[in-house]
């Protein structure tokens, strides 16, 4: 059977293939073209009713603005080709709205101009979009807490520079990850009320066209659609969106981070973590054996491409005068994608990280690799009181130096060596040399960021 080349989607984001690896349902329902197209509808409906509040346009016409205009009436063929000509969707919808509302119709987008409903149409799509992505970061802190909960007291190899440093719990690790999600939902919180605010200034932003009732009108335009008033125009004043991108850039490259430690925990020479088996999910057409961590690719791809349009939105803050130009329609490459791709990979976090294998043999096995080597830090401080600080330093580097050249434990070559026999028995020796007794704080730690984040709200 031949595929048309007009038929289906052209990029992962609504691909029959790819859609639901990148994206969720839920996320691309909020982007689509009718949810957009509504959200047009619902503003310009609002406008109107705001006016009629007001005393601006008569309250039958508000009345039958409402009724009448309804997106399973819209032309939608008729609306693309003329969006084509004009290079703007309100235009084309606004023709059709007055066609609807007929004699009321006179007083659709009454003292509006296009901006004004494109921007609060996408500030009610970003407010929503925001609700599902903070209810997202709930469920995921949950899943989080839960795991470092479980693991507080696991111990397994710490890394820096990707060799082996000092001992940690796989619970501190994972301690780290929630509190990054902490914080993600406190900013998230924080952006709200800049962000989810209407857009309503007329033509060069100064509500002109309504006269002394502008302000009244902006504020109860707001109130119908339950969005904040802005304390200026921001036609050419894109922070606000410009910071929803940059903080879904935050939350992937957070979830980018754990993805890149899932995928080196699970290769082969570490295998200490694997994503939750799912028959045939990882697997390679010509090697059977492999299990690749695919949710954890799909989140570090999804934080590479939202990091690109966090840039994009940055850039497209530098508008000309009161109107731009170009930059505006950046934003409507770059918000329904990073939402879209930001949704999807908050879906993969929670599938591998609600079921992940841990395995803590494996992890300990690891921890033990280096014959002690890891807590020559410990030895040291160990001996400092008896010995020395430098004297010890000395006596453990060279007890490091015979296990690198001549093999055997870290406490073997400790034995061997009378200025530590002089203080301390075999027993005390394999007490210092135990990578599990040299943890630190860090199970104190996980239980810090649990009480904090509970106290948080999860």
């Amino acid at each position: 059977m031949s595929i048309s080349h007009a038929g289906g989607a052209s990029t992962v984001i609504d691909s029959i293939l790819f859609r639901d690896a990148f994206g969720t349902q839920g996320m691309r329902g909020l982007f689509s073209d009718l949810a957009l197209i509504q959200r047009y509808i619902d503003v310009e409906v609002g406008l109107a009713n705001a006016q009629a509040r007001m005393g601006v346009i008569p309250a039958d016409a508000a009345r039958v603005i409402e009724r009448e205009s309804r997106i399973d009436r819209i032309d939608l063929d008729h609306m693309r080709h003329e969006t084509d000509i004009v290079g703007y969707p309100i235009l084309p919808l606004v023709h059709q709205l007055v066609q609807m509302c007929g004699e009321a119709g006179r007083y659709v987008h009454w003292g509006a101009t296009t901006q004004d409903i494109m921007d609060t149409a996408v500030a009610l799509q970003v407010r929503d979009a925001l609700d599902s992505v903070e209810a997202d970061i709930r469920d995921l802190r949950a899943i989080l807490a839960a795991l470092a909960k479980k693991h507080r007291s696991t111990p397994m190899a710490g890394r820096t520079h990707l060799q082996q440093a000092l001992p940690v719990t796989f619970g501190y690790k994972v301690a780290i990850w929630l509190a990054m999600f902490d914080r993600h939902q406190q900013r998230l919180a924080q952006l709200r009320p800049r962000v989810a605010v209407v857009q309503f200034a007329g033509a060069a932003g100064t509500l002109a066209s309504l006269g002394d009732k502008g302000l009244e009108v902006q504020q109860a335009l707001a109130q119908e659609l339950g969005l904040g008033v802005p304390a200026t125009t921001w036609h050419v004043a894109r922070d606000g969106f410009a910071e929803a991108v940059n903080l879904l850039a935050l939350i992937t490259g957070s979830l980018g981070k754990i993805a890149l430690d899932i995928m080196i925990m699970a290769s082969t020479e570490f295998a200490e973590v694997y994503e939750p088996f799912v028959k045939g999910r990882g697997a390679s057409s010509t090697m059977p054996q492999k299990r690749n961590p695919i949710s954890s690719e799909l989140m570090l791809a999804a934080a590479k491409a939202v990091r690109q349009h966090a840039g994009l939105m940055v850039d497209a803050m530098v508008q000309d005068f009161e109107r731009a130009t170009g930059p505006w329609h950046a934003e409507w490459i770059a918000i329904p994608e990073s939402f879209v791709l930001t949704a999807g990979a908050l879906h993969q976090a929670k599938f591998a990280l609600a079921g992940l294998i841990v395995d803590e043999a494996r992890m300990a096995h690891n921890l033990g690799i280096s014959k002690g080597l890891i807590v020559a830090e410990a030895v040291m401080m160990g001996m400092a009181p008896h010995i020395g600080r430098q004297q010890a330093h000395d006596v453990v580097y060279d007890a490091c130096r015979t296990v690198n050249e001549h093999g055997g434990t870290l406490a073997d070559a400790l034995a061997a060596l009378p200025e530590v026999t002089r203080h301390f028995d075999r027993a005390a020796i394999d007490r210092m040399t135990d990578p599990a007794n040299y943890l630190g704080l860090a199970p104190q730690m996980v239980d810090r960021a649990l009480a904090l984040s509970a106290d948080f709200g999860a």
